[in-house]
């Protein structure tokens, strides 16, 4: 029986070609707007956690003031020492990397061209903290670091901005009045969420940097790695109860530095761009109900149409369960067609968008099938009322009907 209800739905269909796909474009519209609204928001998702990760893995960054300034925390603050670094690296355990770091942007000379960047001055840490590979050269020695010798590591956008095609090293390159020797290269890793290049960098000696372009002792950052994840939480705390040691501060009395771990950095991005998913989602599927509305509204003219075929129907024996059947089939055959067209549609605009925004593809079948069952839903309910109308229709009135 419901073979026959629909090999009559497609006949049905095919006798009023025009009219069926007008009715499902609501539908497809609706299937392909909520599937590509979820993968750009899984694809946004998926960018944010990739960003995240390539300012380094485990990581947890302490600045000094209470991080009521922005990204720079608070310029006043008292800044972190050398002992400071000393402390965190013999009394704190399970850390794959401590690394101070000062920070100043300053203007890079080689030959005939000229860039401005940041210097950062660090040690070899800084790489094992924030993963950082190298394309070519080394890191510093230990003769370097201790003696603060002029050497820097490069990033690749100073590389590309102040060699070109050249080999860069070896060579000498001039910051304000002092020369700094090229020893090593960084594997590029490209801008961060936060719009930064994060290939813009050169990387000096700490002392070195201390000396020559700070002038004091300073560190304004402290950044450290913890061996596995599972032992941040740890980690953060004893830092914490550390560094309120050694900065002398009371209990009750608020920390002059902050603690931050970049996982709550990406948890609260993620949800963010989730909450928003679920929004864009929610509105796409407005346009599925508006769609399941045109298929009820052409079903009902299709009764109307239909009645005399019907009545007969009715006359020669047929059950209204079999009419109600007809039309509901009817109903879901068109509603589902236009799922699945609206499937490979709403796909190929995700693909397309993420292609366009360079976003990391993300294929959510969870999603796909939602969209799917929820439009055949749609032609459920919406073409359950006008099938009901032809299933109790009167046989002997329906045969009279103009």
């Amino acid at each position: 029986m419901i073979w026959n209800a629909f090999l009559l739905a497609l006949r049905e269909i095919r006798r009023s070609a025009m009219r069926s796909i007008l009715t499902t474009l609501g539908i497809v519209i609706g299937v392909a707007s909520v599937i590509a609204m979820v993968m750009l928001g899984d694809a946004t998702t998926a960018y944010v956690t990739n960003s995240i990760s390539k300012l380094g893995s485990n990581m947890l960054i302490i600045r000094p003031g209470q991080d009521r300034h922005g990204p720079g925390g608070d310029n006043t603050a008292k800044r972190f020492t050398h002992d400071d670094i000393i402390a965190i690296r013999r009394e704190i355990g399970g850390l794959k990397g401590v690394a101070p770091a000062a920070s100043k942007g300053m203007q890079a000379v080689y030959g005939n061209q000229n860039y401005s960047t940041s210097i950062d001055g660090s040690d070899n840490d800084y790489f094992t903290v924030k993963d950082w590979q190298f394309d070519e050269g080394r890191p510093f020695t230990q003769a370097e670091l201790k003696g603060g010798k002029s050497v820097c590591i490069i990033g690749e956008t100073v590389h590309k901005e102040l060699f070109g095609d050249q080999d860069p090293l070896d060579a000498s390159i001039r910051l304000e009045n002092f020369s700094c020797q090229v020893i090593g290269v960084l594997h590029p890793k490209g801008a961060s969420m936060f719009g930064m290049d994060q290939d813009d960098i050169i990387v000096v000696p700490l002392r070195m940097f201390q000396r020559r372009i700070s002038g004091n002792q300073d560190i304004s950052i402290i950044m450290l790695s913890a061996k596995n994840a599972s032992g941040i939480e740890n980690i953060k705390s004893a830092v914490t109860s550390l560094m309120r040691e050694r900065r002398h501060i009371h209990t009750g009395d608020e920390d002059d530095f902050n603690v931050r771990d970049l996982r709550e950095v990406v948890q609260t991005l993620s949800s963010t761009t989730k909450m928003l998913t679920l929004l864009l989602g929610a509105v796409a599927a407005i346009s599925l109900l508006v769609g399941g509305i045109g298929i009820m509204n052409i079903m009902l003219v299709s009764v109307t149409e239909r009645t005399r075929e019907i009545g007969i129907r009715l006359a020669i024996g047929a059950l209204e369960r079999e009419v109600l059947l007809q039309f509901l089939v009817e109903a879901v055959v068109l509603s589902s067609l236009g799922g699945i067209i609206g499937m490979a549609l709403g796909i190929g605009v995700g693909v397309g968008i993420n292609l366009f925004f360079d976003l990391p593809f993300v294929f959510n079948s969870t999603i796909v099938v939602i969209a799917f069952l929820f439009s055949t839903l749609v032609g459920i309910v919406f073409g359950y009322f006008p099938a009901r109308k032809a299933a109790r229709l009167n046989p002997i009135d329906a045969l009279r009907y103009e």
